[in-house]
């Protein structure tokens, strides 16, 4: 069995903040299955990750064995990069530009590039000479997502069969693109798979009312509100609950954007919740394209982007009728109330609203209010999540002072 490492690069983890604060990149979601979920389908193996080390507490690597396979974890997987990957030879890097794509090394040469990096490693390079999907920026989430979603859904459909709409009130156009899994249930919905397909995951729930247009993706265990209005390449992560109108925005997993309120392309984190009448903007009233914090430059930076919302990390909440403006970019725990439109940039562990000072959101009273959270949909915070928070607070507070110095600007 092959024993395969997705590993991240310390650029790519910067340019994937605040999504990759919490997780190894190859965690994100992207279609319907995660980019590591994605790599199973094509090479069997045992998979583990080469992440930051203040994650590898709730994400340790695999023993090494004799012969490891690692692969960029933030590129997407296809038979013919499968097949060029399986034909590397020990101490071989594919490579496409700049770009390392996997590498095959024995145990000594891993553990230097866990202890070191990649400097100093010596491989011989192969060039990929086909094309290669690479989620490269936070909006790559969304932008990659239609296509990813389509991959995902003919190879779930592949060799399974979808379960039959048992509600004589439901509307359905173009039945053959649409997949239900077991234990769905829908009441007078409208699924309109016309212009891409629809994947209903186990045990979700569809109100009535609901207008789904493909394509679009629900993982297992959502619940979308009665009236809500999903299209244009969205991807409603497990266990989350979604109301109002959603287009093209992938929300990761347990979050709740249950009520009216528009949310356009963007990227919500898990145990996210955004309150009643949250709105996003995802495009300027002038038209011209959108800037975006970016954290490897620390400063905004030009996407070329007219379509742009909301990228908000895991843990993060906001109250009744929060405003967000065009290309906001919201951290880890933050917990964001009042009126008027926020700071396109909000650090991880704030607190407060536009209205007045935003001020830093201590790490004990966050963790009591996640863990309650948590305690709702009966999971726990464990004390690896505790160390991954505790580690973030301390990193946000030294990018706050740097923010009040001037070292950086908003």
């Amino acid at each position: 069995m092959m024993n395969i490492l997705l590993f991240d690069t310390p650029q790519a983890r910067l340019a994937l903040k605040p999504f990759a604060d919490t997780r190894p990149l190859g965690h994100i979601r992207l279609g319907i299955t995660t980019l590591e979920e994605k790599w199973k389908r094509f090479l069997p193996g045992s998979y583990s990750f080469l992440t930051a080390a203040y994650l590898q507490g709730k994400f340790p690597y695999t023993e090494v064995s004799d012969l490891n396979w690692c692969i960029n974890s933030t590129i997407c997987p296809d038979q013919a990069l499968a097949k060029a990957i399986k034909q590397l030879q020990p101490h071989e890097q594919l490579v496409q530009g700049d770009t390392l794509i996997a590498l095959v090394v024995d145990q000594p040469t891993l553990q230097h590039i866990r202890q070191e990096g990649f400097e100093g490693v010596t491989l011989k390079k192969i060039t990929f000479e086909g094309s290669i999907t690479q989620v490269k920026h936070k909006w790559d989430i969304f932008l990659l997502n239609e296509k990813a979603l389509r991959e995902d859904f003919q190879w779930i459909s592949k060799d399974q069969a979808s379960q039959p709409i048992q509600d004589q009130h439901t509307k359905v156009y173009n039945a053959a693109d649409i997949l239900i899994e077991e234990g769905a249930s829908m009441k007078a919905a409208i699924l309109n798979a016309a212009q891409g397909p629809i994947y209903i995951g186990k045990n979700v729930t569809i109100q009535e009312g609901a207008i789904i247009r493909g394509p679009v993706a629900l993982g297992e265990g959502v619940q979308v509100n009665a009236g809500a209005r999903l299209y244009n390449a969205t991807t409603i992560g497990p266990y989350s609950k979604v109301g109002g109108e959603v287009s093209n925005t992938v929300i990761l997993g347990y979050s709740n954007k249950a009520h009216d309120g528009f949310l356009g392309n963007s990227v919500i984190g898990e145990w996210c919740n955004l309150g009643a009448g949250t709105n996003t903007s995802n495009l300027r009233n002038d038209y011209h394209t959108i800037k975006i914090w970016d954290d490897c430059q620390e400063d905004f930076v030009r996407t070329d982007l007219q379509f742009c919302g909301l990228f908000m990390g895991d843990y993060s909440r906001c109250g009744i009728n929060t405003m967000f403006n065009t290309g906001t970019v919201v951290g880890v725990s933050a917990n964001l109330f009042g009126a008027g439109f926020f700071d396109k940039f909000i650090p991880s562990f704030m607190r407060g609203g536009p209205d007045n000072k935003l001020m830093i959101y201590r790490l004990e009273k966050a963790l009591e209010t996640i863990a309650r959270m948590m305690e709702r949909r009966a999971h726990q915070l464990t004390e690896a999540d505790k160390d991954i928070l505790a580690y973030l607070s301390e990193e946000s507070i030294a990018l706050w002072v740097k923010l009040i110095l001037g070292q950086c600007t908003l």
